[in-house]
């Protein structure tokens, strides 16, 4: 049968009018694309309408259990079910929802997705511009719906890693907050102020990206970061160690003027798009991300036209940073942030490789002990 045949609702939102500088810093949430990750939900960024802008985008309301998809840009095809904390909610234009009817799982209508992304990622490319799913074609897509049973069934499995995933997403939330406020906590306490370049090395890439859109080029053995331009995998330019990403492009900042940043750890590629810094002083690198991630650096940014992030200006970027000594205990808590993030490496591993054989029917669900599975992952 065709997904519109078993949703109440396909489509997408709106933006207020005056756009983005019209929202509120509370209220009522507007989903855009950047919240919507595949499988889950993020906060960050989260834009607020205040209640008459609301009410003008009633008819695009998010109802408890409904399906989040991105269907526009870079980050089309990404999925999840809306979490009730966020509700009421309204989505923009570059989100659309998916309201199963009484007969369909949404987690089960979420595993299909996931499972089809290949599928939506070519009809989505299929077009003159830029990427972008529709309406019409959404509501066309072919999907195999089991029994109810049988979906409730595949659903409880898969709510049972994403739950544990989740979970563990969540404690690192927490321990990021707890690393935050204990370095505030140290500032207050003693206080100087450091220029980026005598505490960290910036180390360079040597590598330039290969201008490809063959996504299947970027699954290597090890994590890549930069631009979504993609390189050959050559071990002679292989990280390894802790490391902080900070893109060169002046638009990898917050709307607070804040850097976007990446800590990263173990074996992995970076192209030419991205500083790499590496700690170089008494300071470990977890205070550094800290107290990088708390330092507006819109001032560094240069170009009119291509906005840049240039290695000279961020050695002079000045940070305020407590004693060094004070500062110890961050290096515990990021090894427990860690320990989070490669157990989850292993649960997305499970999930990845057990989707496809249950929606296929191979791996007999009935044949699943929910309990016992419940059980191992308690201890994962």
């Amino acid at each position: 049968m065709r997904l519109g045949d078993i949703c109440s609702k396909i489509g997408s939102g709106a933006t207020p009018r005056g756009g983005k500088e019209a929202y509120s810093a509370s209220g009522i949430p507007i989903i855009r694309s950047q919240n919507v990750l595949d499988w889950s939900f993020s906060s960050n960024g989260l834009a607020y309408l205040n209640d008459e802008q609301a009410r003008t985008l009633s008819n695009v309301e998010v109802h408890q259990g409904d399906i989040l998809l991105n269907i526009t840009g870079d980050s089309v095809a990404r999925a999840c079910i809306v979490p009730s904390d966020v509700i009421p909610a309204r989505v923009n234009q570059h989100v659309a929802i998916l309201r199963p009817k009484e007969k369909a799982n949404a987690t089960f209508i979420l595993a299909w997705l996931q499972t089809n992304k290949d599928l939506l990622l070519k009809l989505a490319s299929s077009g003159a511009t830029r990427n972008a799913l529709t309406k019409r074609m959404l509501e066309g897509l072919d999907i195999n719906l089991p029994s109810i049973d049988i979906q409730n069934h595949i659903a409880a499995l898969i709510s049972l890693i994403q739950s544990k995933i989740n979970l563990n997403m969540q404690l690192n939330g927490y321990l990021l907050e707890l690393a935050t406020t204990r370095f505030e906590q140290a500032l207050f306490k003693s206080n100087r102020v450091v220029r980026l370049g005598d505490i960290v090395k910036l180390e360079d890439s040597k590598r330039v990206p290969l201008n490809s859109r063959d996504r299947d080029a970027r699954k290597g053995p090890y994590p890549y970061y930069g631009a979504t331009s993609i390189m050959d995998y050559v071990d002679d330019y292989l990280f390894d160690g802790i490391r902080v990403l900070l893109g060169e492009d002046g638009s990898v900042i917050d709307e607070s003027g804040r850097p976007i940043l990446q800590y990263v750890w173990g074996k992995y590629w970076v192209n030419n798009h991205a500083h790499i810094l590496a700690a170089a002083s008494d300071y470990s690198l977890e205070a550094i991300y800290i107290a990088l991630q708390r330092t507006p650096i819109s001032h560094i940014v240069t170009g009119a036209v291509q906005r840049k992030i240039s290695q000279r200006n961020l050695n002079k970027l000045k940070l305020e940073m407590p004693d060094a000594k004070s500062l110890e205990y961050l290096q515990d808590i990021f090894a427990a942030y860690r320990c989070n993030c490669e157990e989850n490496r292993g649960l997305v591993s499970l999930r990845d490789a057990l989707l496809p054989k249950l929606m296929s029917g191979e791996i007999d669900v009935s044949k699943i002990d929910v309990a016992q599975l419940n059980s191992h992952l308690a201890e994962y």
